[in-house]
């Protein structure tokens, strides 16, 4: 009897009746009803579709696709990415003009990497009068300030001798990276933040595109949280993302910034410096089989996919050097220079890039090699548009012994030259 009906619609029950008939009565819907997605609220200054290709990462991947599971993950890069300008170059400006540089032990001592040329050249300049673990005068001695930046900016010393020599890999740490943080070092880690919450209000508060005077040195003298990156951090958070920040500055220091996008300090990867007595040293913390030592290993290029992949997704030893399966990777990655172009390259569902003219990020975003790659220009000042193509095919990919070369895609293809398109 209920075959010559058996084509009922979708939703129905069919009831036998008295007399043999068929009744069809509506059953209610077993699915779920749709979920509302979090959506951006700043559309300026994205370029082209950035804004809606993001949406709609936010919409398929976020608990508003009713997936369920395990939390999408998002990672950000931090200066240049999520605010304008550097955050330990405005700390350690801060430092210097007020006095807050301890004197170490030796120059030397300091960072592994530094030449006796620059030991000797740091000791002429800032003297040793002053007592290991008190303040420099570097307010008003312009010698020791000049000294202690061209080290870290020119990795020179003021007569133009090199100021890092030795072997490292260069796809892991940049000794001048290590020795800001090691400048850093005598204080606790509290204490390290609460310098860097001054140095965030002064230069918070200063106008976009003022310069500052550090000794004899410019040095740009204001930071500016992006709306734009705001935003879109507070978007992921309310879809049910799990939001990093991966910085090459010092952790203490990115605590102090954080918080104005809503990230909490334990959703902050930084540079560790290791901790004695309570207070920061010159060793740094490893990642994956590499131990704690003197910064061999930094939250710099590949060194940020093994600390993403040890803290985030609990990969231990060698194996968080390497590129873990979808189910353990980022869904959506920000970076703006070489630093971030290994875990930015890592995200499964979009790789965001701020466009600094950075050859090997750069190259790769604009080759597009799985049509997840955003490109977009800096929200404030950006940069100008690089007149020459990038080297892709030659000199774009930074050898672990330094050298350059071509980059290649996964398959093994080389990557051509690419114009700078978005600017």
């Amino acid at each position: 009897m209920l075959n010559k009906h058996r084509w009922l619609a979708a939703g129905a029950a069919a009831v036998v009746v008295a007399g043999g008939g068929i009744a069809v009565t509506r059953m209610a819907t077993t699915d779920p009803a749709p979920r509302k997605c979090p959506t951006l609220h700043v559309s300026k200054g994205w370029y082209g579709e950035n804004s809606a290709k993001l949406q709609k990462v936010i919409n398929e991947r976020g608990s508003c696709s009713g997936s369920g599971g395990a939390k999408p993950v998002a990672t950000f890069d931090w200066d240049n990415t999520v605010v304008k300008n550097d955050i330990s170059d405005a700390t350690l400006a801060w430092m210097l003009r007020h006095d807050k540089v301890l004197q170490p032990t030796s120059w030397k001592a300091t960072n592994k990497w530094l030449t006796a040329d620059a030991h000797r050249a740091l000791t002429k300049a800032c003297g040793t009068s002053v007592r290991p673990g008190r303040p420099l005068p570097t307010s008003t001695d312009t010698g020791c300030t000049d000294e202690i930046l061209d080290v870290y900016q020119d990795e020179k010393t003021s007569e133009g001798k090199t100021a890092f020599a030795g072997e490292w890999n260069h796809r892991r740490t940049v000794p001048s990276y290590v020795w800001i943080t090691q400048l850093f070092g005598g204080r606790t880690p509290g204490q390290l933040t609460a310098l860097a919450r001054q140095a965030r209000t002064e230069n918070l508060a200063a106008p976009i595109g003022k310069e500052q005077k550090v000794g004899t040195h410019t040095m740009p003298g204001y930071v500016r949280y992006y709306d734009q990156q705001r935003d879109l951090i507070h978007t992921l958070q309310k879809a049910g993302f799990d939001v990093y920040i991966v910085s090459a500055s010092s952790e203490p220091v990115v605590r102090a910034w954080a918080p104005g996008v809503g990230i909490d300090r334990d959703h902050v990867i930084g540079i560790r410096n290791t901790v004695r007595d309570g207070r920061l040293t010159n060793g740094v913390q490893g990642c994956g089989d590499v131990k704690d030592a003197h910064g061999e290993v930094l939250t710099y290029m590949d060194g940020k996919r093994c600390w993403i992949n040890q803290e985030i997704y609990h990969v231990k030893g060698a194996k968080a050097w390497q590129q873990q399966d979808p189910a353990h990777r980022p869904a959506l990655a920000a970076g703006d220079a070489e630093t971030d172009v290994t875990f930015v390259g890592d995200a499964t569902g979009v790789h965001l890039a701020l466009n600094r003219n950075k050859t090997e990020l750069t190259c790769r975003a604009y080759d597009n090699s799985d049509g997840r790659w955003l490109v977009n220009p800096m929200f404030i000042e950006p940069d100008k548009r690089q007149s020459a193509p990038y080297p892709c095919s030659t000199a774009g990919y930074v050898h672990p012994d330094g050298k350059l070369g071509p980059i290649h895609r996964p398959d093994g293809s080389v990557i051509p030259d690419q114009k700078d398109k978005v600017y």
